[in-house]
């Protein structure tokens, strides 16, 4: 079940309608009652998603289309898109790794985001006395045979192409925790937002950083404008944001401006 949270904007209300399908059709009834809204607005939203081929209505309710579906199930194999070297990103990313795990003390709860940056952050925490708490299968890849690490892993629905957990249960579980950081990815900032183009792992990410004291950004120059509509966070509201030597300077000097650690990589 999504919870309900009172006010949410129209596209933070797709995403969770979208997440809640997942798992299954729904009808407008129980959609309704999951995020707080009165049946009429859950079937204004259900048209627009419709007209948008992302689900298909149905008498009293709607579900994924199969598109949709796989965007949140992605069957198929996976090629380790990831944490391979042979991506054009990876030194920016390893780096960034590198420095991300200079941030955490021994003890600490970390929660690592769903990306592509974040296991690699798990890589540079192997035999590290802590506990990381993820939905990202590669991830668990990284830290499975560690000893030294106490692995806490959401369940959810498998994106397998992806190597993600998502939907209303690993939302549930955050809701029960308390982490120490959290490692947040994007695929854009733009005018002091962090944003993301994937509407299914947007409110796990919201979940994150709602159960975490302090939120590290890792976002390469890449990622500066970057792609995606979907807010994340504002940039306020992160606490360290480490990012690489391309990255334009005057993003840099107004984060540091504003008050903001930066970490340059």
């Amino acid at each position: 079940m999504v919870g309900t949270i009172p006010g949410m904007f129209l596209a933070e209300r797709h995403e969770r309608i979208l997440a809640a399908l997942s798992s299954g059709g729904q009808s407008v009834v129980q959609l309704a009652g999951a995020l707080g809204v009165s049946e009429s607005t859950i079937r204004r939203d259900l048209d627009v998603l419709a007209k948008g081929g992302q689900l298909e209505r149905l008498y009293g309710g709607a579900m994924l289309t199969q598109g949709s579906r796989a965007n949140i199930t992605d069957s198929g194999g996976v090629e380790d898109p990831f944490v391979s070297e042979t991506r054009a990103d990876y030194e920016l990313r390893q780096r960034m790794a590198v420095e991300a795990a200079r941030l955490v003390g021994d003890g600490d709860v970390v929660v690592l985001d769903i990306g592509s940056s974040t296991p690699l952050v798990a890589r540079e925490l192997r035999g590290r006395p802590v506990t990381i708490i993820t939905s990202n299968l590669a991830v668990l890849d990284e830290v499975r045979g560690d000893d030294a690490v106490e692995l806490v892993l959401l369940g959810g629905v498998l994106r397998r192409n992806q190597q993600s957990l998502v939907g209303p249960l690993a939302e549930q579980v955050l809701g029960q925790l308390s982490a120490d950081v959290m490692f947040l990815s994007c695929t854009g900032v733009r005018g002091g937002r962090v944003l993301d183009n994937m509407a299914v792992e947007a409110p796990i990410k919201h979940a994150m950083i709602a159960a975490s004291h302090r939120i590290v950004l890792l976002a390469s120059e890449l990622k500066f404008p970057g792609s995606g509509a979907l807010r994340l966070c504002s940039l306020d509201e992160v606490d360290v944001l480490i990012t690489t030597s391309g990255t334009p300077e005057e993003e840099i000097s107004q984060r540091r401006e504003d008050g903001g650690k930066v970490i340059v990589a």
